[in-house]
């Protein structure tokens, strides 16, 4: 079994967005708790800037939780980049027991599932979990620096500037987090690192069929279905792979945070990626979403490929995986 379910009802209590210029003009520029002017933040690198947005979105969900962060007992996150240095130089400011966490940009659902599994079980009351990414610092590493002016192809997707997180207690109000399918590695043996939601989409597939088995429920018990980054390549691909399976998902239920952060006439080609990506997605606009009674249940998938500069230079294939965790309005479990 790789299904986890919850009986005890994890609560996000609260949450913290944050987003960069790029994201201000955005579709859901709204749901963010704080937007920025530039991608420097004040800061004399994009790697200490990118540091800064999970330092903000954390801060701001203890705030809106009406508690210090010497409450949060303990911290889990992770980012992109090398070792994750800017989560783990952000754990400094916060404080708490950390644990670091990669998964690419599958990371902020392996973050809710772990903290969520925690605290069901009883081994924490106040738990901290998200992910963040920066545009600037993101695409120097993986692909090349945005001051060199690289033409990408039409399947590349822009990595988001922004970190999400929530705080997860073992009671209050909010939306509970029923269960978690934690997805294993797939590789279709696709080696473009320009291509990740095509990569990606057999895994997001993969466990979202395997949560639907394991729990005995048909996609239907969802309002929504939402995927991390697949994109529009992406999403076309799993959308032909639940056909070829007959997994009845409606084409209206399935959909991407990638393809929810911008504009039409923004140029992100096929659409938004970035460990960031989901999480201020989810944490912001779908969570919202849920408070105003237009979302009564939704699972989410975060998709992670998990390559490396290095391995790419080593012409090696691209293993992928997804997570997959269920949110309910908590009128849902009463």
């Amino acid at each position: 079994m790789r299904t986890w379910i919850f009986d005890n009802n994890p609560v996000i209590v609260s949450t913290g967005t944050v987003g960069g210029p790029f994201e201000a003009k955005g579709k859901i520029a709204e749901d963010y708790d704080l937007l920025h002017e530039d991608l420097w933040l004040k800061e004399d690198s994009y790697e200490k800037a990118h540091k800064v947005l999970l330092e903000e979105a954390s801060l701001r969900a203890t705030e809106k939780a009406g508690i210090t962060k010497e409450k949060v007992e303990y911290f889990l996150a992770g980012d992109l980049i090398n070792q994750i240095t800017p989560t783990s130089f952000s754990a400094k400011t916060i404080g708490a027991a950390y644990l670091g966490l990669f998964g690419a940009c599958s990371t902020s659902m392996e973050g809710l599932a772990l903290a969520s599994f925690i605290v069901n079980h009883g081994g924490a009351n106040c738990i901290l979990t998200g992910s963040s990414s920066h545009n600037a610092a993101v695409e120097k590493q993986f692909r090349y620096p945005t001051e060199y002016g690289a033409q990408k192809p039409p399947t590349s997707q822009w990595t988001v500037t922004g970190a999400g997180v929530s705080l997860v207690m073992n009671k209050g109000e909010g939306p509970v987090v029923t269960s978690a399918t934690i997805g294993k590695v797939i590789d279709m043996g696709l080696t473009d690192p320009f291509n990740m939601g095509g990569a990606m989409a057999p895994a997001a597939v993969d466990t979202i069929e395997t949560h639907m088995k394991e729990r005995n429920i048909d996609p239907s018990y969802y309002d929504l279905i939402v995927t991390g980054d697949l994109g529009h390549i992406g999403r076309e691909c799993a959308l032909d792979l639940f056909k070829k399976h007959h997994t009845p998902i409606k084409e209206k239920q399935f959909q991407d945070c990638g393809l929810m952060i911008y504009r039409e006439d923004q140029p992100v080609l096929a659409g938004a990626s970035g460990a960031g990506c989901s999480a201020v997605v989810v944490y912001g606009h779908l969570l919202n979403r849920m408070k105003k009674g237009e979302i009564k249940r939704m699972l989410v998938v975060a998709t992670g490929a998990l390559l490396s500069p290095l391995t790419i230079q080593q012409n090696e294939t691209i293993p992928c995986i997804a997570h997959a965790v269920s949110i309910e309005h908590q009128n849902m479990k009463k």
